[in-house]
């Protein structure tokens, strides 16, 4: 007999819970303190209960089954994915690189490749080398004009080697959006005819696909989660919708398609990604008249953010790529790359490759998350954030639908200002402070002298190219969210100052800690030298510590009440030989600014435009 725990316990309602919550709040805005508003646009609760649950239409269904919230497969194993460039290395050695990390954990190689130039028979045999592709999945990214000759050469190395139609497991790229998304134009006037061509280049092996929809282009502008599950399924629509005119059944055209995301830092949002995912696309190719249940599994290949990646504090991004990893596969994904730590500013290396590898062969090995299928179900918060983002993006994919398809709504600029309207509302919350980049724009390490293989061009956040004449749209802008931080910090460490910020610490001990503490990681994110100080006995004493060690800026770290008195000593001891900065927003402020007093930190700043400022005002450029 099934014993039921916690019988001995009253059921608690929602509205003794609601009561508790509002008495606990004390008269404070339920929908500020507790609600989190999300840049997807929909609200979410501080707690969900089983009642949550109801009218939500996804749940009950199995593993495999339509419409595949809960993935495509009876397991939730993936692959270890890590790509290799043979554009610049050349073959063999893109080839002794896949070999030795075959050796070390990879289960699924990529390869980077100028998809102008076809790659010939003899060239793929080297590419090839030693890497057996009955058991081991192939994938070529960068595919372009010349896809249809480089997956030829492909299919003729591969039946060489013992290759069968049943055991060959490969994907090319081939996605003529993702250079309109890129450039603003298409690589040629017959890109979006060619689909046809390259699935019948690999008609006899349905294990192959050939046809990629790069959705992670949408992240690494800066877009929200629903924007890139949104555009990605019109993207894939596109395909299907153009492929059908070519003459190809639903079922065909979606078979050869695979998806690839990005996964960033919102771990349960995206979780709820990967399986509001599945999901729709299942609907959409449904909706196109696939009558096989298998081609209306979508594909996934997840890649971590690059938008996330950061320069200084570089190891930190090996933090971010884990979590990241953590939910995909927890979500299900088919295959995942862990990009290095180091990839945003110079080659990775062997270390950092193989830090990337064992992100993944952890999860698998040590924490078992290949052997649970979609652990996250049945959870009250996840699978309302599976619903929330369902609709958003579905929102999404139909406005550009009834738009005439993905083309004629970036030609109309639709895609683009919408992902730039997030983009712009992600960076003042960055420059603010109210979304945290860890070792830029918040706790940097103060210490850190930047790479010397870092230039300035890695830093600075490039302008989106004009629109050209050979152009239909504005291209997307690529960026990292800590750019415009780093290059403000790149400025201090290549210039041949190093500000001295000296904390005038007095009076309240709590206070004169906490804003110390605050405007310390408030300067030290410019890469100034900040000296703390744990009390001074008097303003004097401290004014003379700070002259002494020759500041740049002195910093007044006290309480609001101490501050309408020392604030004013401190700039008449100072005079012009520092800049004084009252850190705080004390209600003294105005009685402060009539006495002289200009300049003031607290949370309610801009962080980078202050900081610029102050560089300014310093001779830093």
């Amino acid at each position: 007999m099934a014993e039921k725990l916690f019988a001995e316990f009253p059921p608690v309602s929602t509205e003794q819970w609601e009561e508790v919550i509002i008495k606990d709040l004390k008269g404070a805005d339920y929908e500020k303190k507790l609600v989190w508003k999300t840049q997807e646009g929909f609200s979410v609760r501080p707690y969900y209960r089983a009642e949550n649950l109801d009218g939500i239409k996804h749940l009950g269904v199995e593993a495999g089954c339509f419409p595949f919230v809960r993935g495509t497969k009876n397991n939730n194993d993936w692959l270890i994915r890590q790509d290799y460039c043979a554009c610049e290395c050349g073959y063999a050695e893109a080839n002794a690189q896949a070999v030795d990390g075959l050796k070390k954990g990879v289960t699924s190689v990529g390869f980077c490749i100028d998809g102008k130039k076809a790659i010939s028979v003899a060239e793929m045999e080297t590419l090839l080398k030693d890497i057996d592709v009955t058991a081991v999945e192939v994938n070529f990214t960068g595919c372009c004009c010349a896809a249809v000759e480089t997956i030829t050469s492909f299919l003729t190395v591969a039946k060489a080697k013992g290759a069968t139609a049943e055991n060959l497991k490969a994907s090319f790229d081939y996605d003529p959006l993702r250079a309109l998304n890129q450039t603003g134009a298409f690589c040629s006037d017959k890109s979006m005819d060619k689909l046809k061509e390259v699935i019948e280049a690999a008609k006899d092996y349905p294990r192959v696909r050939v046809i990629g929809v790069e959705a992670y282009a949408f992240n690494d502008a800066g877009s929200n989660i629903s924007q890139e599950l949104g555009f990605g399924l019109a993207m894939g629509s596109e395909y299907i919708n153009k492929l059908m005119e070519l003459g190809l059944s639903a079922d065909d055209a979606a078979r050869r398609i695979k998806f690839t995301f990005s996964v960033g830092s919102t771990y349960f949002m995206e979780i709820a990604k990967f399986r509001a995912a599945r999901m729709l696309w299942a609907n959409v190719v449904k909706a196109y008249g696939s009558e096989r249940e298998c081609c209306q599994k979508m594909k996934i290949h997840a890649v971590t953010s690059t938008w996330n990646l950061t320069v200084y504090d570089p190891y930190v991004n090996m933090l971010r790529g884990t979590t990241e990893a953590m939910s995909a596969t927890i979500a299900g994904v088919d295959s995942l790359e862990v990009l290095p730590f180091d990839y945003a500013f110079r080659k990775p290396n062997e270390f950092s490759n193989r830090i990337a590898r064992n992100v993944q062969s952890i999860l698998k090995e040590e924490a078992h998350f290949d052997k649970v299928i979609d652990p996250a179900a049945g959870s009250y918060f996840i699978e309302n954030l599976t619903q929330s983002i369902s609709e958003t993006s579905w929102k999404l994919f139909q406005d550009v639908e009834n738009m005439g398809g993905y083309v004629e709504a970036f030609k109309a600029g639709y895609i683009q200002n919408a992902i730039k309207e997030t983009s712009v509302a992600r960076d003042k919350k960055i420059e603010t402070r109210r979304e945290i980049i860890l070792g830029s724009n918040q706790y940097p390490n103060f210490t850190e002298v930047i790479d010397k293989d870092v230039t300035l061009e890695v830093v600075t956040r490039k302008p989106a190219p004009e629109v050209s004449g050979a152009m239909i749209g504005a291209p997307l802008e690529k960026y990292r969210g800590a750019q415009p931080f780093e290059a403000l910090r790149f400025a201090t460490d290549k210039s041949d100052k190093k500000p001295v910020a000296y904390m005038v610490t007095y009076g309240n001990l709590a206070m004169c800690r906490a804003r110390a503490q605050f405007a310390c990681n408030f300067f030290a994110v410019a890469g100034f030298k900040v000296v703390d100080n744990n009390r001074f006995s008097s303003v004097a004493e401290g004014v003379e510590a700070a002259l002494a060690a020759k500041a740049d800026i002195i910093v007044a770290c006290s309480s609001d009440e101490e501050y309408a008195e020392g604030v004013p000593q401190i700039a008449e001891l100072v005079g012009d030989k520092a800049i004084v900065v009252v850190a705080g927003d004390p209600a003294c402020k105005d009685e402060l600014m009539a006495k002289g007093v200009e300049n003031f930190i607290s949370v309610k700043s801009n962080v980078l435009e202050t900081l610029k400022g102050y560089q300014a005002k310093l001779g830093i450029k």
